[in-house]
């Protein structure tokens, strides 16, 4: 059996063809891997926390708008029991390399990933056709900050090609009636983040803020937002990242699945 499974391993990892540049991460969940450009855009805490948030009823249909690396589909598919996950994602180098990762790992039934526009997501998908709507977008402005001048970590960083009202208007037209929304996003958007949520009908229900260390101030959050919800938001308790520089809390380390034996 051990020899088999080997075998199908080995078949996956031929597959998926690494290119120049390319390296396989372990993602320390099911044996899943992720394959990542070495000096590209790579998945960060962010994706990892986020899909710890998110939540998805057994069959749900979930949608990730940009999905980068897709990393995020595959998370899910293995924390979640959902049915069915697509990744969305506008740059074809990206999206062809999350689709060989979602090879990789033999979820070519599970996991689609479609290269597409954020923008125009309203006529590629069905309309009220998903359970459940993920994005980890690109936090800064379009002209504020310094702009990578590697495209792609600047298109995952900038809002270059889309905006988070692209974002929003998509998931108000995709998502089913009841369906929510699950993002992380900057602290200091929140304002403009919730008002815009708002406008499109998703109705902020749950944020959970994050901290860096436990006497600094929130950089990020993580927000649910569902289509056609009543007005009553839920303040998770905090998540605090570094119990001191170098070490993490116990929290995050049971996110990540693992702790260093001298912690």
């Amino acid at each position: 059996m051990r020899e088999k499974d080997g075998e199908r391993a080995v078949t996956r990892i031929m597959r998926a063809k690494l290119g120049d540049g390319e390296r396989l991460d372990d993602l320390g969940i099911k044996g899943y891997q992720i394959i990542q450009k070495k000096d590209g855009f790579c998945f960060g805490m962010d994706a990892v926390l986020l899909s710890s948030f998110v939540k998805v009823k057994k069959n749900g249909n979930v949608l990730d708008l940009g999905t980068g690396t897709g990393i995020l589909p595959i998370l899910m598919e293995a924390k979640t029991p959902g049915r069915h996950f697509t990744g969305l994602e506008i740059q074809s180098e990206m999206a062809e390399m999350a689709a060989r990762s979602a090879a990789l790992n033999g979820l070519e039934e599970k996991i689609e990933i479609v290269e597409g526009d954020i923008t125009k997501a309203s006529a590629i998908f069905s309309h009220d056709s998903f359970d459940v709507i993920t994005s980890n977008p690109p936090y800064m402005v379009h002209d504020h900050g310094f702009r990578n001048s590697n495209d792609a970590k600047a298109i995952a960083r900038h809002e270059i090609l889309c905006r988070f009202r692209d974002i929003s208007g998509a998931a108000r037209v995709l998502l089913k009636h009841s369906g929510s929304l699950f993002l992380v996003h900057r602290s200091y958007r929140l304002s403009e983040i919730l008002n815009c949520l708002s406008n499109d009908g998703l109705e902020p229900k749950r944020i959970r803020f994050v901290y860096p260390y436990r006497e600094k101030e929130s950089n990020i959050f993580l927000l649910e937002a569902v289509k056609g919800g009543k007005s009553r938001m839920k303040v998770e308790p905090p998540l605090i990242i570094y119990e001191k520089p170098g070490q993490y809390t116990e929290e995050i380390y049971k996110i990540y699945g693992w702790k260093p034996e001298e912690v």
